[in-house]
Order: C-alpha cells, then structure tokens, then sequence
C-alpha cells in the first residue's frame, strides 16, 4: 500500500471511529476527499526540488511565505500531512521552516545539536514518514558548527553535552587526516555518517527499497544562506 492511501486509510479511521454508524459511509468519503487534498503529495524528487526552489527564493530575498495564514492555521489544526522531514542542527540560525521558504504544516523538522541520528530522533523520522507520509528526509548540517567543532577539538565538556558530541566523533575520525579546514571537512562528514546511519533503519529501509522515500544531506551557508547537497 502507498502512503497516500496508508495515510488516508489511518485518518478514516479516526474520523470513523467517533461517528454514528449512519454518519460512517459518508464520513469515509469525506475524510478521504479531504485527505487526499491535505497530504500535498510529491514524489520524493519533487519534494527536494520544492524545498531546494524555497531555499533560492530565501537566498534572494524573494520569501513567498507560503502557508502562514489564518485560513492554513486552521486547516492543519488537527492533521498533518508534511511533504518533506528535517533532522537539522538545533543552532538559533538554522530554522527549516524559513530557510526553506514553507509554511505550516509543509516541514517535519527534528532539531538536535549536531543534527545527529540518535534513536529518538530515528523514531521520530520514521513516525514522519512511515506514519505521516513524508517521502524526503533531509539531514541539514552547517557551516562553523559548535557540536562539530567541539568533536574535532576534542575539549571536554561538562554535564550531557558531550553525548552528541560522542555521535560525531566517528564521522570527526573518517576526515582526520583529510587537508584542508579540519570543522569544515567534518561538518560535511557528519553529514554524510549521519545519513548513513538513518539507511540503517529497517523501517526507512523499507520505504527506501519501495521508492517511497529518499534520504539526502546537505550543507547550509549560515553567510549567505544557501543550502547545498552534499549526499
């Protein structure tokens, strides 16, 4: 079953379930109908390409601020259908939802220092996608980024802040001895062992194998705002 009509099927049967039995018939019709408009299905490539064309009107000061009105507030008060997910860095400048040039209801954004693929934030990717049919994962990291520049440095850090720290240390590793600005190669490869260790998940696998999703990373400038695909 697609996710289109997985998640079709999941919100009928909410809808349904708090109906009278003469209400159900048309209630399934209706709760599809709606859903079917609601989800903003795109292919997976199609949703890159939107994000990507969101990100360059950002860059050129040409922000259409879509879905941001009463009437969207109002129409994702009680359902979720987001056509792409993020796992970004939880750094103040990075903020989906602007960058990308969406609204409510478009992004499923997890932010966590680092941008790191930890189980919590595995789980919550497959819930975006397995559940809400999201069929893009975009793993955002940084330029300058603090968790990274931490890793590569190596200072010890008090209290929990160091457990992200830890989860990129192995892509800090891959890099090492690589020329060029030691964070800013790490920041790419971060990236990239992040993304690899989301394509572990059987569930992500799953959707991955069924071309339902894709998973890709990318680099954003915090100078001039522009995101680039680095995996």
């Amino acid at each position: 079953m697609g996710w289109t009509n997985r998640a079709i099927a999941r919100r009928t049967f909410v809808k349904v379930a708090g109906c009278s039995i003469v209400a159900t018939a048309s209630s399934l019709f209706l709760s599809s109908e709606v859903a079917a408009q609601e989800m903003q299905f795109v292919s997976p490539d199609a949703a890159l390409e939107r994000l990507l064309a969101g990100n360059q009107r950002f860059v050129q000061q040409k922000r259409q601020s879509p879905h941001q009105s009463r009437l969207r507030l109002e129409e994702t008060a009680n359902n979720q259908y987001p056509f792409a997910s993020l796992l970004t860095c939880a750094d103040s400048r990075v903020a989906a939802e602007i960058i990308f040039d969406q609204g409510l209801g478009d992004l499923f954004v997890v932010r966590i220092a680092g941008n790191v693929a930890s189980d919590r934030v595995v789980g919550s990717l497959e819930y975006s996608t397995d559940i809400l049919g999201s069929q893009l994962i975009v793993v955002l990291g940084h330029e300058r980024c603090g968790a990274v520049t931490a890793a590569v440095t190596g200072k010890s850090l008090s209290g929990k802040i160091g457990s992200f720290v830890a989860d990129i240390q192995p892509a800090v590793a891959r890099v090492k001895d690589k020329s060029g600005d030691a964070v800013e190669n790490a920041v790419v490869a971060n990236v990239q062992y992040q993304v690899e260790l989301l394509k572990t998940s059987p569930t992500l696998t799953r959707l991955l194998e069924q071309n339902q999703l894709k998973i890709v990373g990318g680099r954003y400038d915090l100078d001039t705002g522009k995101v680039t695909i680095v995996a």
